[in-house]
């Protein structure tokens, strides 16, 4: 990654973990956050803990802290898992093709850590027109004004969590 693409436009570093770093974070993981985190697994739908939250604040990666999504841009799509219309930041999350189960879908993964967030759809409401279907468990909820999560140390935790961009 070069120089100007360490730094998201939101302000955040998208250094990928350290090999060390990344075996901590994955150590604190229970076994369902392994399964969808690490092998882009899915949770069960209408179970997830942030389905009914309605709170502001910002969504994060539950494996390396990057806010993905702000409570703004979520609304209830009737699928069973969290949706979105956009991200926190574009830069934020990474678009890969997935063939798995006879379908092609868009897997969307946290940029920094790789980890597997849930997948894009074109059927979302405007202005957008996308729903960003992802797994509560591959998440983690901060309030707004509350500390952003900083499980790599780069100093965060000094930002204060905002519902929109």
């Amino acid at each position: 990654m070069g120089e100007a693409e360490a730094t998201s436009p939101s302000g955040f570093d998208l250094t990928p973990p350290s090999a060390a770093e990344r075996e901590t974070l994955e150590a604190g993981l229970t076994r369902e956050e392994t399964n969808v985190l690490l092998h882009h697994g899915t949770e069960a739908p209408f179970c997830g803990v942030l389905l009914e939250n309605k709170h502001a604040g910002a969504y994060c990666c539950r494996l390396c802290g990057l806010p993905l999504f702000s409570s703004g841009e979520k609304f209830e799509s009737g699928t069973g898992w969290p949706s979105f219309t956009n991200p926190y930041d574009q830069k934020h999350l990474k678009f890969v093709q997935d063939r798995n189960y006879g379908m092609v879908r868009t897997e969307i993964r946290c940029v920094r850590c790789d980890s597997h967030q849930g997948h894009v759809f074109d059927d979302g409401p405007p202005p957008s027109g996308l729903r960003f279907c992802i797994n509560s468990v591959s998440l983690t909820f901060v309030k707004e004004g509350g500390p952003y999560p900083d499980p790599l140390h780069r100093g965060e935790a000094d930002i204060e969590a905002a519902t929109g961009n």
